[in-house]
């Protein structure tokens, strides 16, 4: 069994978009920093995919603190997209970064479509960039991104404007602070999107009770762990019936199981984030768990899973 393990690119591997990943399992952006910053920790040659952090055509220097706070079931952070910038990223990181047997997907914002736009042409330059993350649901940002999310409209036409930019494959990342995620999906599938990953963070806030002040800087920020998967799983649900394009599970992953219940909620690739925070091991943990799994149940490749959540009326 370990010996078959060892060597289960056959069972794991996964193509998204026409970008073959050795494994679907990936780290969630913002969560590792550029990559290069779990390489001490973990074998980079072993992950699918890496999310960097938000990238955006000109550096940010990030919100204030406090920007982290330790929830029950999870963290909100208000980091304000702190970053070096696109251009930056291409000529100090990915160097480096390009050099494992990983694929590399770039995380992208801006406030404006037009700044979208800069920052992809800058990463377009990029020797070794597999497929860029369309953040337009960031809640940490006071105007642009979230607007974009939650809105049909907008998220379709920020889609559209990167795919007649980019040369690689553009997956949407989604927000679950709509009311209606399907019909955003279908929107932004219909302007262009290769694959959607959802969701981002939940819109949360926390209170010192004994100052009586926002314990965020910001007032407001991301909520993620553990707390939030069974809306994400919910989410994943949703959008694998109102679209054929493949999607990319985030939220509360930190093990095998909770991975499981991403693909079979319809996820052919996972994200794995906050975890990694207080268990850096965990993504390895994971795809040797898929291996495992579909090994047990005679699985010839974990895609044969996706999707096939049993429901009954």
């Amino acid at each position: 069994m370990k010996q078959a393990v060892a060597n289960h690119h056959k069972l794991l591997e996964i193509e998204i978009a026409g970008v073959r990943f050795n494994n679907p399992v990936w780290t969630a952006s913002g969560t590792c920093g550029y990559g290069l910053d779990m390489a001490g920790l973990i074998d980079l040659d072993k992950l699918g995919g890496i999310c960097t952090k938000g990238l955006s055509a000109k550096p940010m220097r990030g919100n204030a603190p406090w920007r982290i706070v330790e929830t029950h079931g999870g963290m909100l952070n208000a980091i304000g997209l702190q970053n070096i910038g696109a251009r930056a990223f291409v000529e100090e990181k990915l160097p480096e970064l390009r050099k494992y047997d990983t694929r590399i997907v770039p995380n992208v914002f801006g406030y404006t479509v037009e700044e979208y736009i800069e920052a992809i042409r800058m990463l377009e330059d990029g020797e070794g960039i597999h497929a860029y993350e369309l953040n337009i649901s960031c809640p940490n940002v006071k105007a642009g991104g979230e607007s974009f999310a939650n809105d049909a409209r907008q998220a379709a036409a920020v889609t559209e404007a990167v795919k007649r930019t980019a040369s690689r494959p553009v997956i949407v990342k989604m927000s679950p602070n709509v009311t209606d995620i399907a019909a955003i999906a279908r929107a932004v599938e219909a302007a262009g999107a290769d694959a959607l990953s959802l969701i981002n963070t939940a819109v949360g806030m926390a209170i010192d009770i004994h100052t009586r002040r926002p314990r965020l800087a910001n007032f407001t920020g991301g909520l993620s762990g553990p707390a939030i998967k069974p809306i994400a799983v919910r989410c994943v649900y949703q959008a694998s019936r109102a679209v054929k394009i493949p999607l990319v599970g985030i939220g509360g992953i930190a093990t095998t199981e909770d991975a499981l219940e991403f693909i079979i909620a319809g996820a052919s690739a996972i994200q794995v984030g906050t975890a990694n925070f207080y268990d850096p091991a965990a993504s390895m943990k994971i795809v040797d768990g898929l291996a495992e799994y579909c090994l047990r149940n005679g699985l010839e490749n974990i895609s044969a899973l996706v999707g096939t959540v049993v429901v009954t009326r």
